[in-house]
């Protein structure tokens, strides 16, 4: 519990910071990036000499897939049968689907499983949530987006292509698992280190700063039902889907922990740059982040429970 303290102090100075009035307006942005281009990538080169390949490794790169078509489709069969607008619609297949596995997730890994247990939760976020966004999300923004003509504009394969192979953690992930058994100069391994550290509060305070509890007129039924969706069926869902495995390991725990986070704040913020229920999606992302401190230790609690 000591370390979700820190965690919801971490994001308290993010709200507290945003509402000082004293930092620019891109403060996020700017803290975001610094993690993608270095806090991460310092994860990743000191997690991942000490991963070991075996096939249980393939459970969290498939899991966020076969989540990602469930809900889809779940998501998708509620709006038509509540006969909500295709806006609403699309702000929940894009919110709904897409967890926030890395920002809030690995956080909240290193708080309930320990830092080497983040190993994990890479393998779910950029195999699974990263590519998602960038592939997934694209399609759902041309099928539903409508451009200032009224005509959807279609995703490029060459574009979709060129965002995920240039994202700085997909590189970094791709060069140490090149390196993976070649020992590192002292000077890099302290580098990669000192910045890996810096991940969880940087991270937090970003998160914090960038929260919206605003609560959307006419949308409460699909917020109720995206966050269910998201934060109670998909981890569930997955928790039957790898009953077989046991959860006596920390993979499977993980994978199962990650699938329980709420929804991913960049996914949000594509929804709302296309004009999908602007309101719906800043909500999703709030309230999501909100509850997921309640959510996400009674599932730790239940996963302890079953194994």
């Amino acid at each position: 519990m000591t370390n979700l303290a820190v965690l919801g102090i971490y994001l308290l100075i993010g709200l507290v910071i945003k509402r000082a009035g004293k930092f620019p307006d891109n403060t996020a942005q700017v803290l975001n990036l610094y993690v993608i281009y270095a806090a991460l990538p310092g994860v990743i080169f000191t997690k991942i000499p000490s991963l070991q390949f075996s096939t249980d490794l393939l459970i969290p790169v498939i899991i966020p897939w076969v989540l990602l078509c469930i809900s889809a489709v779940f998501i998708y069969a509620v709006g038509r049968l509540l006969g909500w607008s295709r806006s609403i619609i699309g702000a929940l297949l894009v919110c709904v689907p897409l967890g926030n596995t890395s920002f809030f997730g690995f956080p909240m890994i290193e708080a309930f499983y320990g830092s080497d247990a983040i190993l994990y939760g890479l393998l779910y976020d950029q195999f699974g949530s990263f590519f998602g966004l960038a592939i997934y999300s694209t399609v759902i923004i041309a099928l539903f987006a409508e451009g200032a003509d009224g005509e959807t504009s279609r995703p490029s394969v060459l574009g979709i292509g060129k965002k995920i192979i240039l994202f700085p953690p997909f590189i970094a992930l791709v060069i140490a698992l090149f390196i993976k058994d070649l020992q590192y100069p002292p000077i890099f391994a302290e580098l990669v280190q000192s910045l890996a550290v810096t991940l969880v509060p940087v991270i937090m305070v970003a998160v914090g700063f960038q929260l919206k509890f605003r609560l959307p007129k006419g949308s409460k039924t699909p917020l109720f039902v995206g966050l269910v969706t998201k934060l109670l069926i998909m981890p569930l869902i997955t928790i039957g889907l790898l009953w077989s495995f046991g959860f006596d390991s920390q993979l499977v725990q993980v994978t199962v922990f990650e699938s329980a986070m709420p929804p991913m704040i960049t996914a949000g913020a594509v929804a709302i740059m296309a004009g999908l229920a602007p309101s719906l999606a800043a909500a999703m992302v709030g309230y999501g982040i909100l509850f997921a401190f309640v959510s996400l230790p009674l599932f730790y609690q239940l996963l302890q429970w079953l194994a």
